[in-house]
């Protein structure tokens, strides 16, 4: 690719293709390596990789959030606000089903299979092409208010094997989640911190530190025993995830600075459990 001009091997004249940032000037760029690749559903893309100046890093915001992922509501931070779940898989599953089925009917190796198939592959892309957007939406708006983020570290590839919720699990799309705000705040300077996934922040309260014994998922508002306080279960276990994701940064782990691309493994720090009554010396001592 030279000039804005893309030609392949074997090529006598260049070829056509689409820009998709036209704040660039695609005359202007030197790839070092391009790749052509082609979709299920047909379509071709072309990628390539450039060198580039490192961004500049965002200014201090001077605060710090919690995020508490779920399914209803895909986000909520400790400030109280809501990134709403979209649902695309559960949008489109009905169009879906009516392609595989269409594609079922057909005969193998016929033409009318080969176009069933690539418009499966279609529904596919346009849902994946929409979760992706939304979640480098919601990950861009974390990084750009918050200095520090603190999350938990959910165990996706565990919880997807629920047969029950799998498929809404996957809809989500967390591990993508976590991803890109890794290499976002990385990136621009921010903080991310990801603190026990056995930590209870649901059950916990968030005013008193009372633990309860059970909680049941469809449970979402409850009140302190202890305190009496009236809590919200996503805003309260997002609150709990930033007083975790504060006090484990102070020890130094679970924490992924900027410019450091190294993950420390945390171990949940629980106090010793103190025994009544004077300590007996063993063995002479």
């Amino acid at each position: 690719m030279r000039a804005g001009e893309l030609r392949l091997a074997k090529t006598s004249a260049s070829l056509r293709f689409v820009w998709s940032w036209p704040d660039v000037n695609v005359t202007s760029l030197n790839p070092a390596m391009v790749i052509v690749s082609r979709e299920p559903d047909g379509r071709w893309y072309v990628t390539f990789t450039i060198d580039t100046a490192e961004p500049d890093l965002l200014p201090e915001a001077g605060n710090a959030v919690g995020v508490d992922l779920g399914v209803k509501d895909f986000a909520v931070t400790s400030d109280g606000e809501r990134f709403t779940n979209p649902w695309h898989l559960e949008r489109n599953a009905r169009n879906l089903a009516r392609y595989q089925r269409r594609m079922a009917r057909c005969q193998r190796g016929s033409a009318n299979r080969v176009k069933a198939k690539a418009k499966v592959a279609s529904a596919h892309r346009k849902v994946r092409n929409a979760r992706r957007d939304f979640l480098h939406r919601a990950s861009t708006r974390l990084v750009r208010s918050a200095s520090t983020i603190v999350i938990e570290d959910l165990a996706v590839k565990n919880m997807v094997r629920n047969r029950h919720l799998a498929r809404v699990i996957s809809d989500c799309g967390w591990g993508e989640f976590r991803r890109q705000l890794e290499y976002k705040c990385e990136r621009v300077g921010r903080e991310l911190i990801v603190v026990d996934r056995w930590y209870p922040s649901s059950k916990t309260c968030s005013a008193c530190g009372h633990l309860l014994a059970e909680l049941s998922l469809s449970t979402r508002h409850w009140t302190c025993p202890s305190c009496g306080s009236r809590h919200d279960r996503d805003i309260n276990a997002a609150k709990n995830i930033l007083a975790a994701g504060l006090a484990v940064s102070a020890c130094g782990a679970d924490v992924r600075h900027s410019g450091s691309s190294r993950m420390r493994s945390a171990v949940k720090q629980e106090p010793r459990p103190v025994t009544a009554g004077i300590p007996v010396l063993q063995g002479g001592e």
